[in-house]
């Protein structure tokens, strides 16, 4: 028994220093995409996206990408590592499963690398985005199903609310991938509208093409990543609304509270965040802010849902 437990602790602590980690991974990757891409420079907004309208140029690497690439790497080695103590007998299936998920997507992220440095590939860019979020909450699953006292207990199940709003999460979070990995900032400066609209017309639902290869930067107005965001800023109102009930019921259960008040104060800063992001002219940090606190929500509603 002892050395059962030692095992499972070992596990637990392997994952939660792959959490950090990951974070760490969407930090630097979310700083190199949107520094690479322009998001707050100088000339703003003449200096955004510049890079569309060449053939891709070597990369440079500098402090920044040599630490994301250490981190990356340290990482896949320590997924390994987790991999083998989830599955050597007796395996501790409630731990292997996530953490078998987090290894296959550092493989897919890894083989992704070779298409990466070409910034018009918005397929390449959308996968890299949501990639890096689901490293950390794959890393954190793995934390609660190590946790003291989680293989003998069995977790009550998720209300219709919360359910309902982790998938209005998830649509919210993969169309904000697709206006970071699209370039379609510019396409929508103003809010909480766009430019006077408030819905997209019926041409502008035409012109919604995600993944497409770009040959150049979406202008102000662009139909297509105008749609995107008013369907972002849409989906956001919606998780707002139905996650944020799920997070006040849970509220009621105390196994939950703090998971709970979590969700409730990173589901405000997330909105403000992404408020701020437009209003300041798209703040290159604050930007970046936005992304890693999609990550912490993600885990966040991970853990409410499984509980």
């Amino acid at each position: 028994m002892a050395s059962a437990g030692l095992r499972l602790r070992t596990i637990r602590a392997t994952a939660l220093l792959l959490t950090v980690l990951s974070l760490m991974v969407v930090l630097l990757s979310a700083y190199l995409r949107l520094d690479g891409a322009g998001l707050g420079c100088a000339d703003w907004p003449a200096c955004y996206s510049r890079l569309l309208a060449s053939e891709p140029g070597e990369l440079h690497f500098g402090v920044v990408r040599l630490l994301h690439r250490a981190v990356a790497s340290i990482s896949l080695l320590l997924a390994c590592a987790l991999v083998w103590q989830c599955w050597r007998r007796p395996s501790i299936e409630p731990a292997a499963g996530p953490a078998m998920l987090l290894l296959l997507l550092m493989l897919v992220l890894s083989a992704l690398g070779i298409w990466s440095s070409d910034p018009r590939l918005t397929l390449v860019g959308f996968l890299n985005i949501m990639g890096g979020l689901g490293l950390v909450t794959f890393s954190w699953r793995v934390v609660l199903a190590s946790s003291p006292g989680a293989m003998l207990q069995r977790p009550a199940a998720p209300t219709l609310a919360l359910r309902l709003g982790a998938a209005a999460l998830s649509v919210t979070v993969i169309l904000g991938a697709l206006i970071g990995a699209s370039y379609s900032a510019l396409a929508c400066a103003s809010f909480p509208d766009c430019g006077g609209s408030w819905w997209p017309g019926a041409n502008d639902w035409a012109a919604l093409k995600p993944f497409s290869v770009l040959t150049a930067t979406p202008a102000a107005g662009d139909p297509g990543g105008a749609t995107l965001h008013l369907l972002h800023r849409y989906s956001a109102l919606a998780t707002l609304l139905v996650l944020g009930a799920a997070g006040v019921q849970a509220l009621a259960d105390e196994e939950r509270q703090r998971a709970a008040r979590m969700l409730l104060v990173l589901l405000t800063a997330q909105i403000a965040l992404g408020s701020l992001t437009v209003l300041s002219g798209f703040s290159l940090w604050l930007a970046i802010s936005h992304h890693l606190a999609a990550a912490a929500l993600l885990a966040t509603v991970a853990t409410l849902l499984r509980r």
